[in-house]
């Protein structure tokens, strides 16, 4: 039956989009009426959501700068990667590409808040200091632009660095473990869960693969001196990725992998385990799914891990195969007598799919190229899912509402799932 479902995932992983989508539609299994209702339902939690709440910061910039334009993903590009920046000079590379080639000035005075307003214009000045193209002599930017060159760019520099401060913080739990976990204290003292990843993880080195490990190893620690005895999904958790843990982690060193790789993740389980706390493989790029499943197929398989609920996978539903690997995962705990989590996320790496896949100039795309066809996608994953509670505990990651909706309906009160969101949405 293992060797069925894996020839199935391998066969769904270029198929034609158009091909997929029915075979969602009939699985999910929600009439006409049905979808108006979660529709309106949806509409309305958004409504009471900005009522109750508010807009907070975040909820400013990104009204003005949403993430369909070009400002939007450069800001969040940018608040990313600002505390991972080594060092002044890729700081300055950095705001260059992100920030350079903006065009800042249609957003200027748009916006409700007088932050925003105040940051569009900083952002602005700054485009102009980093950019190589001359400003036009009618530019009020470029008339300014010779006053911040006089203050100099480390001056604009740390303009740009106070900024990305300020959104970084709303995406970044903390530098260290122990940072995030006393900044996650109060949301865990209401009730809140996490599941800890570090930002930026990827071995190039054996040495990179070693420090790594060293430290989700003690970042397990530092969590399970917060986790209580029952389930593990009681506690808080953490996340791994293989790619961390091993310097050349591709399907052409599958051997290596296995042999050098297995006893690294049983290892890491092993200690989430000896604390209670849950462990989840996080997703990797398409090319890598295959060598990924026979990775969580070793781990899991190790009899020291028997009776531990705490092990967990992250499937990502823009893949055109994820039905067929949560059938396998079901599959795979039945056969092994565990029970695991599959945290179901619709995917992060959509961009750089589209294009390794036309560089190889291949027939089609592991990925859906719709957003319609990956809402669709995730819904039908998450139906099968709601159906598999016996051996899996669903877990849905998602910021869109009318997902929420949807899923809480299919669910309704016969099966313990939960919703998780990342820090800072």
């Amino acid at each position: 039956m293992t060797d069925d479902l894996r020839r199935v995932i391998r066969e769904l992983t270029l198929k034609p989009e158009s091909q997929c989508i029915p075979a969602l539609v009939a699985g999910l299994a929600l009439d006409e009426a049905e979808r108006g209702a979660i529709a309106a339902d949806a509409a309305g939690l958004v409504g009471r959501i900005r009522t109750e709440a508010g807009a907070g910061l975040m909820e400013r910039f990104l009204a003005e700068y949403g993430l369909n334009t070009d400002e939007g993903v450069a800001l969040m590009c940018l608040a990313e990667a600002y505390l991972r920046t080594p060092d002044a000079e890729t700081l300055d590379a950095l705001i260059s590409d992100k920030i350079g080639a903006r065009d800042w000035a249609r957003h200027l005075g748009r916006a409700e808040s007088a932050l925003v307003n105040a940051s569009t214009w900083a952002l602005m000045l700054t485009g102009k200091v980093f950019r190589s193209i001359p400003a036009q002599a009618d530019d009020l930017a470029g008339i300014m632009r010779g006053v911040v060159r006089r203050l100099g760019e480390p001056v604009a520099r740390s303009a740009v660095t106070e900024a990305m401060k300020l959104l970084g913080r709303q995406f970044v739990l903390g530098r260290t473990i122990s940072e995030a976990l006393a900044n996650a204290g109060p949301e865990m003292a209401d009730g809140y869960l996490h599941s800890f990843d570090m930002l930026g993880e990827a071995a190039r080195t054996a040495r990179d693969a070693a420090r790594y490990f060293a430290a989700y190893a003690d970042a397990i620690a530092a969590i399970g001196a917060l986790a209580g005895a029952g389930d593990p999904h009681d506690n808080p958790g953490i996340s791994v990725k293989l790619s961390a843990l091993h310097p050349r982690y591709e399907t052409v060193n599958g051997a290596r992998v296995m042999a050098e790789l297995v006893p690294r993740v049983t290892e890491l389980a092993r200690l989430a385990r000896d604390v209670n706390i849950p462990l989840a493989i996080d997703a990797e790029e398409a090319d890598r799914l295959d060598l990924s499943l026979d990775v969580i197929a070793a781990v899991l398989a190790d009899r020291r891990l028997a009776g531990w609920d705490g092990f967990g996978v992250v499937v990502q539903a823009y893949q055109r195969r994820a039905p067929a690997v949560l059938d396998w995962l079901h599959d795979l705990a039945g056969r092994l007598d565990r029970r695991i989590s599959v945290r179901l996320v619709k995917g992060a790496y959509w961009d750089s799919e589209i294009k390794h896949a036309q560089t190889l100039g291949l027939a089609g795309y592991p990925v859906f190229t719709r957003k319609e066809s990956t809402d669709v996608s995730y819904l039908a994953c998450a139906a099968k899912l709601l159906a598999m509670s016996e051996r899996i505990y669903p877990q849905f990651a998602t910021h869109n509402a009318h997902t929420v909706v949807a899923v809480d309906r299919m669910a309704g009160s016969s099966a313990r799932f939960e919703f998780q969101r990342l820090h800072g949405m």
